[in-house]
């Protein structure tokens, strides 16, 4: 099951999330995403555990705790929109034709 965090502090480490969610069951991928060009943490990650009850038992166990100071928020994560990113018009038009 996939669980997102919110309000991640930007001194949390990957390791130090897997660890917190490890205290509820097996964690098989944890990311925190990083803005493409700084390389510094966006505030917010994803967990993946086996099990859906591990699962929320680590929503229920870990929403609203403290890292690094701040209030994380833990919720089962939504699926991503359908057609990627979405947003945006297309390709340009050019401009007029002169002949």
């Amino acid at each position: 099951m996939n669980i997102y965090v919110g309000n991640l502090s930007r001194e949390v480490s990957e390791e130090e999330l897997r660890q917190a969610f490890e205290a509820f069951g097996q964690v098989t991928s944890a990311n925190i995403i990083k803005d493409r060009y700084s390389g510094e943490s966006r505030g917010f990650g994803f967990i993946e555990m086996s099990t859906k009850s591990e699962a929320q038992a680590a929503i229920s166990g870990l929403n609203g705790t403290s890292m690094k100071e701040r209030a994380i928020t833990v919720s089962e994560a939504r699926p991503r929109p359908a057609g990627g990113r979405g947003g945006g018009f297309g390709g340009g038009g050019g401009g007029r034709y002169r002949y």
